[in-house]
This record gives structure tokens, sequence and C-alpha cells, in this order.
């Protein structure tokens, strides 16, 4: 029996409607572990970093004790931001920017400025909204929804892959961002394939054998492998993607973390976060192939979703030697967006931001 080439998700899915782009981030995003930090990045006590995923404002701190606690970046008076820019070190609180509540930084109300006893609420109903946070070899990781399986369940697939390998003493070396115009499922399906790699890639397709290029999907985790054509190469021939939106890429020393935010429905940010032992900086070689690729797949994507927004291809086959990974993939999209997906509880952690 023949087995037919998938199709791949309508083009209507690409676009830059809101409300598709509300339940992605409801289906998907709340109910999925996200990367959000490198343990190096918080030594200190009262050190915080903060990122915005998928539309939700995040905080993490590191508290008095040393302890990692992640909240949503948002007072609960009305709304205000927690933090101004990326990362700090706070006095012992996290203080709202707008109207100077303070919160200790296990998430207690410390003080509601100028509130008396007329005001007639109680502070303990008003503590900050928490996150799910998990580590993995210094990796730090969010979730919205209170609900999702512990992270060892996620990312087992990867951590068999990688067993006897040291990741211990990394620190991020580097950090570049890319911005794409194009909706953030295309250009994960640019990364879950090596079919396009001889066309798009030259320097790539230098250093690997492209025509050898393999993706295993094992649960919710794409292993990308192929053999290396260069007897000195930058990569190592191993790249692995983690539902939705994570890609570990790992060089001879050290590795990059793809994180791939989405800004909305139209437009994507690569993070790229370069983690390398501790006096190892980001070798020029490993900078500059990486920066190329990075650029031609750009370039691409976003050619792509401009021929999914010009209304003309509704949708396409997958192949079944290349493709496994990318039909794996709409295969969860379709399934987390199906009116059969388990209702989230998700609600007192994320209306505030909705």
């Amino acid at each position: 029996m023949t087995t037919r080439a998938p199709p791949t998700l309508p083009a209507t899915l690409y676009g830059a409607d809101p409300v598709q782009w509300a339940k992605e981030r409801s289906a998907i995003f709340s109910r999925s572990w996200q990367y959000f930090a490198h343990e190096s990045e918080l030594t200190s006590p009262r050190q915080w970093v903060a990122e915005t995923i998928a539309g939700y404002p995040v905080v993490v701190v590191r508290d008095e004790q040393g302890a990692l606690r992640g909240f949503h970046n948002v007072c609960r008076h009305r709304a205000g931001p927690l933090t101004d820019g990326p990362s700090g070190i706070c006095e012992g609180h996290l203080v709202c920017r707008y109207h100077g509540w303070a919160y200790a930084l296990d998430g207690r109300l410390r003080l509601a400025r100028d509130f008396g006893p007329s005001d007639d609420f109680d502070p303990r109903e008003f503590g900050l909204l928490p996150v799910r946070l998990e580590t993995w070899r210094g990796l730090i990781f969010v979730a919205v929804d209170d609900s999702v399986t512990p992270l060892s369940e996620w990312i087992a697939p990867l951590e068999r892959r990688l067993q006897g390998r040291d990741w211990s003493g990394l620190r991020v070396a580097a950090v570049r961002h890319h911005t794409m115009h194009c909706n953030w499922k295309a250009y994960v399906e640019n990364y879950l394939e090596g079919y396009h790699v001889p066309l798009v890639h030259p320097s790539l397709d230098a250093e690997i054998d492209s025509s050898r290029y393999q993706v295993t999907m094992d649960e919710k985790v794409a292993l990308h492998e192929a053999p290396l054509r260069s007897p000195d190469p930058v990569y190592e021939g191993l790249w692995a993607w983690m539902w939705p939106t994570l890609g570990v890429n790992v060089y001879g020393v050290g590795l990059m973390v793809e994180r791939m935010a989405p800004l909305g429905p139209s437009a994507t940010r690569l993070d790229y976060i370069y983690l390398m032992p501790e006096g190892v900086e980001v070798s020029p070689e490993t900078m500059a192939i990486s920066d190329a690729v990075t650029s031609e797949d750009v370039k691409i994507v976003e050619q792509v979703q401009i021929n999914l927004d010009a209304g003309i291809y509704q949708t396409g086959r997958l192949s079944l030697r290349h493709e496994q990974a990318v039909a794996a993939f709409q295969a969860f999209v379709r399934e987390a967006l199906s009116d059969n997906a388990p209702e989230s509880s998700r609600g007192r952690f994320a209306d505030v931001t909705s």
C-alpha cells in the first residue's frame, strides 16, 4: 500500500488574524515550556531577568535564599510593570514602576503605597501571580499553565541523546537578535527540515553532507543529524528542536540556544544565546557562519510569508523523505488548536495579561 504525502496546514493559519493569534497564545504557548534564561544570568540574590513570552510578560528573580522564582511581570493594582529593561538587581523587593506597589521576592504584597485601612482590601489576596519554573542543564524554563507536564518529561528525548555531555560551567558568551517579518510557524518549519540546505545554505552545505541529513522525531523533540564534510567544522552535526519554539545547536565547543519568539501573528524574533565554558569566547568562524545561515533563512522565510499572504497558495504536500518533522509539527498544531483540545487551567495565571 502506497503512503500518500501528507497535506500542509492551510495558508490561512499563517496570516495576521488577531483571533487566530489569541487562540495560539492560549492553546500552544501558555500550555508549553518556554526557554527563558540561563542560570549564569542570575548568579546573585536579588538579580532578575524579564522577558515577554508570546505576549506574556514574565520576570524571574533569585531570592535571598538563592531560589529562582517566576512571576507574571504584572502588578496586581492596575497592571503596571515591575521592572525596567531586560535585567537588573533589585533592593529586596519588586516595585511596580507605575504606582509603587512593592512585592517581596516570594511574591507577597508588602506595600500598597498610600493605601490605608479605609481602602478595605486584604493584601494577602493581591500577591504576584506565579508561573511554573524548572531548570535543565542550567537552562531556565517557564510555563504559564500550571497543568503542564514536568519539564523532565518534555526534554527526556534530548537528554537521552546528550548523555555523557557535560554542560556544567557554561555561561552566556554572546547574544544575537534577528527579527523576521513572518509567522512563527513558517520559521519553525524551515528549521525542521534539511531539504532546503543545498539550495539556500552554501556555507552550511560545505560543512555537512546534506544528502544524508536526517531528522528523527522522538515524542515532541526533533533530533537533526548530518555527517560532517569539513575536518575542522564549526558545527558538530547535531541540532535539536523542542515543541513549540526551542532550538539547541551543538558546536564543537559549547552550544547555541535558539529561541523562536513570536512577536505576534506577523513577526518573529530569533534570540541566539551562545553558551560557552568560562574563558572561551564565540569564535569569529562560528559567528560568521551562524550569521550567514541566519541571513539566508530570514530571506527565504520572508519570501515564503509574502507568498502565503498573496492569497494564491492554499495547501501543498510534504515530502515523506525530507519533511517528517514538519508533518509532526503541523500535527501538533492541529491537535492543539482543535476544538477537542483539553481545557486549560490557566485562568488565574494568564487573565492579567490578556
